[in-house]
């Protein structure tokens, strides 16, 4: 048993037992250590066992701790490490520390029983699923305890359930399963304590037990498994020799081997837990994958759709959507499923490169085009022959270069710098933007020729906000990825997290929510994460705007989607709407 011996300023020392797998300290009485000292806050912190090591940490954001010497707020324990908090200092230490009277008596008997804890914590831990857990646990009770018989039980919800029926030779006990149910086993259900029934068969009390009569058992030992207060299961001993009957001794030694056995358990049973949902969710995950896009909202549906049928044909597709909703995913599964998949696809992000720079990147160039040009060199068209090149923010691209980019998609042949010579290249070409081409047209800031070179068919990606069913499955599997990149304990979301994420707007989409994740991952303290770990607040809600405000931003939206639908033909758009065409301008004004 792990010990905390405790100095004050006065010089006096007291050692308590670690024996729960959460220990409090402070100076309330609330605590399970309670000191009375000067610095210590009511809660001032926690020893935590996980079922292989003791951590410290603090339960007061404005307590200190110290472990060795330096300032921490939390630290996992090795034995005699030193812990200050407030003016007391305690040492730690992975056994008990015996008085020298305990030496004399029992030192050996002790340090034996030790050694027998150690061994069954060892094999415990060495377990490689659940069931061969439980077959161990079973056995080792049995081969330390001296029992012929052993069986534990687990509960299902409410139902108690055998997992382990075994014999003194590791032989599953079949018959007598049936007949396990019985007053033992109620009792301990009922109080959660220990049952000990020395002489079973002359027991007044439990002497006519099922168990008892049909198992042919003289002593029998029944002890519950907890988890912070929560009933897990229960492990019944049963001993058929009277001539080795259980003693208050023998219930000691296993009451200690429960306890530990009690967290290596639900440490088992919370990873099969886990497993199980991984499983699930990747199963989730393969019915709602398309490629490597994962959604099943109608919105995306309609986008899968678009994309299963334009793949094949070798044209030109414009990609529009907010930024951070996957424009670049999608141009990569056309190029996927379209007959140049075995070919390049090469991406280029139209609104990083220099104006300076772009023909070169985009054509190439000659040895001396210009200051710098030391080599020929291939531009992006030339390394995506006979493939799919990709024109990510084509809205950035400088008019300049619009003129040159619509003459390699009418000729389909590049220049480069400081040539003459044409080359030809075999190209589809596919481009994306955030911003509305239809009003950068009307601006001047695009040519409309270009716009419908590129927009020989256009596929419109929808903000994570339409997605609600959605929302949460990309969530999970992003968790699920970045704690196994990085490496961490996050396992899950609280329920106000899940709350949080499905009210949140997303204004930067599935990019915002990756960016929040990986935050929430990387810093959280827990196992799972809360909206305070994402930076969402549990009652956040969108924005009310007068009733007259919501009306005019649907009515501005909805003329701009009907707008882009029309290829920014405002005629068309007026007659559809049945308005008059003043008013598509006068909305283009305002948009």
């Amino acid at each position: 048993m792990a010990t905390l011996t405790i100095r004050s300023m006065s010089g006096s020392r007291e050692t308590y037992g670690i024996v729960k797998s959460v220990t409090t300290i402070g100076s309330s009485s609330s605590c399970d250590i309670r000191i009375d000292a000067q610095g210590l806050a009511d809660c001032h912190a926690q020893i935590i066992f996980d079922g292989r090591d003791f951590n410290v940490a603090e339960s007061d954001i404005n307590a200190n701790l110290l472990v060795n010497g330096k300032p921490k707020r939390k630290a996992r324990l090795a034995h005699d490490d030193r812990m200050e908090l407030g003016d007391i200092e305690m040492v730690f230490s992975v056994f008990a520390s015996p008085s020298p009277k305990e030496r004399e008596q029992g030192g050996q008997g002790e340090l034996e029983g030790l050694r027998k804890l150690q061994a069954f914590s060892a094999k415990l831990m060495a377990a490689t699923s659940l069931s061969t857990l439980l077959d161990e646990l079973m056995d080792a009770m049995i081969g330390l305890t001296g029992a012929t018989k052993g069986f534990l039980v687990l509960f299902e919800g409410e139902a108690p359930v055998v997992k382990v029926a075994r014999n003194i030779h590791k032989e599953n006990v079949d018959t007598a399963v049936a007949q396990l149910s019985d007053s033992i086993i109620a009792k301990v259900v009922e109080t959660r304590a220990p049952v000990i029934v020395s002489d079973a068969l002359n027991d007044s009390t439990f002497g006519t037990a099922e168990s008892v009569i049909n198992l042919r058992l003289s002593s029998v030992m029944c002890l519950p498994l907890m988890d912070r207060g929560r009933l897990l299961g229960l492990v019944y001993l049963g001993n058929d020799r009277a001539v080795a009957l259980f003693d208050a001794s023998a219930l000691d030694f296993v009451v200690v081997l429960t306890a530990q056995a009690s967290l290596i358990v639900a440490s088992a049973l919370l990873l099969d837990e886990l497993k199980l949902r991984a499983q699930s969710l990747t199963q989730t995950l393969d019915k709602q994958r398309f490629g490597e896009i994962i959604g099943s909202s109608p919105a995306m549906q309609v986008v899968f759709k678009q994309v299963e049928k334009v793949a094949g044909a070798d044209v030109s597709v414009l990609i529009g959507g907010e930024t951070g909703t996957g424009k670049e995913l999608i141009a990569r599964e056309i190029h996927r499923r379209s007959n140049r998949a075995g070919r390049e696809f090469v991406s280029v992000n139209c609104g990083a490169i220099p104006e300076s720079l772009m023909e070169s990147e985009f054509f190439g160039h000659m040895r001396g085009a210009f200051t710098g040009a030391v080599a020929t060199r291939d531009g992006k068209f030339q390394a995506a022959d006979k493939g799919t090149i990709f024109l990510d923010e084509i809205g950035e691209m400088p008019l300049s270069l619009q003129v040159k980019l619509l003459r390699v998609l009418q000729e389909r042949q590049v220049v480069k710098v400081g040539s003459t010579k044409a080359e030809f290249v075999d190209i589809r070409v596919l481009a994306a933007t955030n911003r509305d081409l239809t009003r950068e047209i009307a601006e001047g800031r695009f040519r409309e020729d270009l716009y419908y070179r590129l927009n020989v068919v256009r596929i419109e990606l929808p903000p994570l906000k339409d997605r609600e069913e959605d929302i949460i499955i990309l969530a999970k599997y992003l968790l699920q990825r970045y704690a196994e990149e990085y490496r961490s304990k996050v396992r899950g979301f609280t329920p106000n997290a899940i709350g949080a994420v499905r009210r949140h707007a997303w204004p930067g989409n599935v990019r915002e929510l990756e960016n929040r994740l990986k935050k929430a991952v990387i810093l959280c303290d827990g196992t799972m994460i809360g909206p305070k770990d994402l930076d969402l607040s549990e009652d956040a809600l969108p924005e009310i705007v007068p009733l007259a405000e919501a009306k005019e931003n649907f009515q501005r939206q909805y003329i701009l989607d009907i707008l882009s639908r029309n290829n920014g033909n405002r005629t068309k758009t007026a007659r559809d709407l049945d308005v008059d065409p003043r008013t598509i301008f006068r909305y283009l004004e305002k948009a």
